[in-house]
């Protein structure tokens, strides 16, 4: 099998049909221990073959680091978008030896590949994005910071598509504004998303590039019952009738389950305050008989204990009044006793 771009010139009218199959970027600046993703786009032809990251300077000795028939091993994953037809690849944990790489598509024959390389560095990349994965609105924006370190024309390209060079652009339909006012820092802004924006781009400086990933989706909408609040997925024309019965249906289903809860809470309480009242009534009648019991067993005692006795009444009589006599001096006779030693 023939996998070199570097035979020599008769040999080279053999791999001219598939230079432009798979496609890439070319040149990236890393930071040793992070993780990458490269995205390798490939034609239409190729959606059922199987991909693969081949790792080494050279086509022909270069060794099979991941494969979609087998996409997961310790430091590489690759995953494969039929829709998009894009497979990226990831590698983790990089190194002063993950420099050189392959983005190939298995075939018979020759295979199809692009060749990229990474330079390795244990500060600060030359080229480098906050994160190579974003996620936006339909119908919002998304802004990205490409923090370069070397010199050359700023670019934000799509992967197979096109690029916006200048200050202001158009990327299918999204409309993409470059700010430069910041020293080492080009911003990119991209306005109006839709869902057709889905999709690889990368930041470009000079030869360098950095890919970001783009994912644009339907905005939550929320719809407010009475004091709760809903967060529903977009729903179809053809259950709208169906989703505006539930929208009633499920209030008035939560309202009845509310009253009859009431309800039954109320003949609960009810229940309970009878039966309380019920036996206070019967623990006040219960003292009420126990104290009459005791009453006439007093009453009882009382008149056993008075049975041999008489009882009488005694009457204190005033003494009669006797009438004042007064005595003259005349009527009283004066006598001497002498008596004798």
């Amino acid at each position: 099998m023939c996998r070199t771009f570097e035979l020599s010139s008769k040999f080279c009218s053999v791999l001219v049909t598939g230079i432009h199959s798979v496609t890439t970027v070319s040149e990236m600046s890393v930071k040793a221990g992070e993780t990458i993703s490269i995205p390798c786009l490939y034609e239409s032809e190729y959606i059922n073959n199987v991909k693969y990251l081949c790792q080494g300077y050279s086509w022909v000795s270069c060794s099979h680091a991941v494969r979609t028939d087998n996409p997961n091993t310790e430091r590489f994953s690759v995953s494969d978008d039929k829709i998009q037809r894009v497979f990226t690849v990831t590698i983790k944990g990089l190194t002063d030896q993950d420099t050189d790489y392959w983005c190939n598509v298995e075939k018979k024959g020759t295979d199809e590949g692009k060749w990229f390389h990474m330079t390795v560095t244990r500060g600060i990349p030359n080229l480098h994005v906050d994160h190579q994965e974003i996620v936006a609105f339909n119908g919002e924006n998304i802004t990205i910071n490409c923090y370069y370190r070397n010199h050359g024309d700023m670019k934000w390209c799509r992967l197979g598509h096109s690029c916006v060079e200048g200050s202001f652009g158009l990327i299918d339909e999204a409309k993409v504004t470059i700010d430069t006012r910041v020293a080492n820092v080009f911003t990119v802004t991209m306005s109006g998303l839709t869902m057709e924006n889905s999709g690889w781009y990368w930041c470009a400086k000079g030869n360098l590039q950095m890919p970001v990933h783009v994912k644009v989706t339907e905005k939550p909408t929320t719809v407010t019952s009475n004091s709760c609040l809903t967060t529903l997925s977009p729903i179809p024309d053809s259950v709208e009738l169906q989703s505006d019965i539930l929208s009633y249906v499920i209030p008035l289903c939560l309202l009845v389950v509310a009253v009859m809860v009431a309800f039954l809470i109320w003949l609960l309480l009810k229940r309970h305050r009878s039966s309380d009242t019920t036996r206070a009534e019967k623990e006040v009648n219960s003292t009420i008989a126990k104290s009459r019991r005791i009453s006439r067993q007093r009453t009882n005692a009382e008149m056993e204990s008075d049975a041999g006795v008489v009882y009488t009444t005694v009457t204190t009589a005033k003494p009669p009044t006797l009438p004042r006599v007064e005595i003259k001096p005349e009527d009283v006779t004066y006598s001497v006793i002498a008596l004798q030693p």
